[in-house]
This record gives C-alpha cells, sequence and structure tokens, in this order.
C-alpha cells in the first residue's frame, strides 16, 4: 500500500499502475463520509481511497500580526511591519494557490495566460517573505520568527500545541481541499493482503489514534465521531465538516500542464 494525495493516485491510475479497489475486501468503506467518494481525482473510489483530507490557509499570532488576516492580499502584500514576516509554502501547487485565488482563477488551471499572471504576483511578492518553507512554517511561527503563514490545517495545530495564540483561516477567496489517498500498486505481491491493512487503518478506533497522533481531519465519520469534539477546544478546525472542506476547490492532476507549473516555480524560487 502507498499513500500518495489525490491528483497523484489519478496520475498513477491513468498510467494504469494501480490495482483497482475491490469493495468486498474493505468492508469498513462503510465508516466513510458519503462526500468522500464523490472527490474530483477519484469519483467512486475506483483505484483510491482517502486516509486524511483538509485544506490549506492561513496560520497566524494575532499578538504579532495585531489584525485578523482575511486575505491571501495579506500574505502576498503584507503591511510593512509584516514585511519578511511571512511564509508560503514551496511545493508546486501550494506555493501558487495563494495567487490563484486571490486572482479569481482555479487551482487547477492550465490556462498559460492565467498562470502567466499567478506568475507575475508571486515574483512581486517574493521581497516581502521570510521564506517558502514546508517544513519549519509553524515553528517559525512559534518562536515569533514568523508573524503569519501559509499552512495546511494540521501542520497549523502543531503550532497551536506549542503557542495557544496561533489561529488557523480560511481566506475569504478560498481555497483547495486536498486529500491523501491510500492506493494498491499493480506491482503488489499481495493484494489481499494489501485491501486487508487499509479495511484495518480504516477501523474506527484505528483511525481515530491517526486523528489523535497527526491532528489531521480524516474523512472516516466514525473515526470523526470518536475523537474530534475533544481536540476542537484546543484545535478548532479539527470540527470542520465535510461541507466546510468541500467549499474548498478540490485538486486534481493537472496532466499536460504539470511541466508547466515546474517550470514556473523554479522561475518563482530562483527570481531575485
Amino acid at each position: 500500500v502507498a499513500f500518495v494525495s489525490g491528483q497523484f493516485a489519478q496520475a498513477l491510475a491513468a498510467q494504469g499502475l494501480l490495482e483497482t479497489i475491490s469493495p468486498d475486501l474493505i468492508p469498513n468503506l462503510k465508516n466513510l463520509y458519503p462526500e468522500a467518494t464523490k472527490l474530483p481525482y477519484d469519483i467512486g473510489n475506483k483505484y483510491s481511497v482517502p486516509y486524511s483530507w483538509g485544506t490549506t490557509g492561513i496560520c497566524y499570532r494575532k499578538d504579532l500580526t495585531g489584525f485578523d488576516p482575511t486575505s491571501w492580499n495579506d500574505i502576498l502584500n503584507p503591511v510593512a511591519k509584516l514585511k519578511g514576516k511571512v511564509t508560503t509554502l514551496a511545493t508546486e501547487r501550494w506555493l501558487m494557490l495563494p495567487a490563484q485565488k486571490l486572482l479569481g482563477y482555479s487551482a487547477n488551471t492550465t490556462s498559460e495566460t492565467e498562470m502567466a499572471k499567478v506568475k507575475e504576483t508571486l515574483i512581486a511578492a517574493k521581497k516581502n517573505l521570510l521564506a517558502y518553507d514546508d517544513t519549519t512554517f509553524y515553528t517559525r511561527l512559534v518562536s515569533g520568527e514568523a508573524a503569519m503563514v501559509v499552512a495546511w490545517d494540521g501542520w497549523c495545530n502543531y503550532g497551536i500545541t506549542d503557542n495557544k495564540n496561533i489561529k488557523f483561516v480560511i481566506p475569504k477567496e478560498g481555497s483547495d481541499l486536498w486529500t491523501d489517498t491510500m492506493v494498491i500498486l499493480k506491482t503488489s505481491k499481495n493484494k489481499e493482503a494489501a485491501h486487508a491493512f487499509i479495511n484495518y487503518v480504516l477501523d474506527a478506533k484505528v483511525q481515530s489514534w491517526v486523528i489523535e497522533n497527526i491532528l489531521y481531519k480524516v474523512p472516516n465519520k466514525a473515526a470523526m465521531d470518536l475523537a474530534a469534539a475533544a481536540l476542537g477546544a484546543t484545535y478548532p478546525n479539527m470540527l470542520m465538516t465535510p461541507a466546510d472542506l468541500l467549499k474548498g476547490e478540490g485538486l486534481v492532476d493537472l496532466g499536460a500542464a504539470g511541466p508547466m507549473y515546474t517550470k514556473i516555480a523554479t522561475e518563482i524560487t530562483a527570481s531575485k
């Protein structure tokens, strides 16, 4: 069993590298929210099973910002005192996301014209950033080196663990709905055991333990019913419902436009 993001599961399936999921071997599929069977990268969970899901927003300390951010513009064009105190994510899709949403574009756009404007916006914003950071942004927030960071919801929770002043908000322009999935490779030597492992992970008690340890939401209703309420007092984004998450745009594979994103990401991060 491999764990991959939904858009990568879609790409692997398109290349014929994934085994079709056999629902009869995974009875705990019944624990999933109905919405988890309708995600755009794999409608019907034909070749993947969702493991966790969430969204991307702004993780911040109001004691440092002096206000509650509401827009991606607060990140890309920060007020004077916050210049050099902001980080954004480095991974291609999430590097692009703030500008895509601020400009009113899809997070899955393949338009060269739109992506040229995204590139222009992000190069202009670079001078205001502390860093592109996928892994230590929440520790920078805890220490006070950063005041606002673009963050995945669960990673923001790691910061909240260490500093209760940290909050998470989804900007008014909207965001994404990402999903991490479990897939079975065609080359798997024991596909029945692979299905059994997925079924084990989807057990309500097992995945409630996962929730408590990774502090991410999962599309498993039975598990969320066991764990989310107790966590919500400390980590408010754990109380987001499927309906809340589905306000975000589901990420899908970019197909032939993938290399364009890679090229633009390189040009942005290498720009002076």
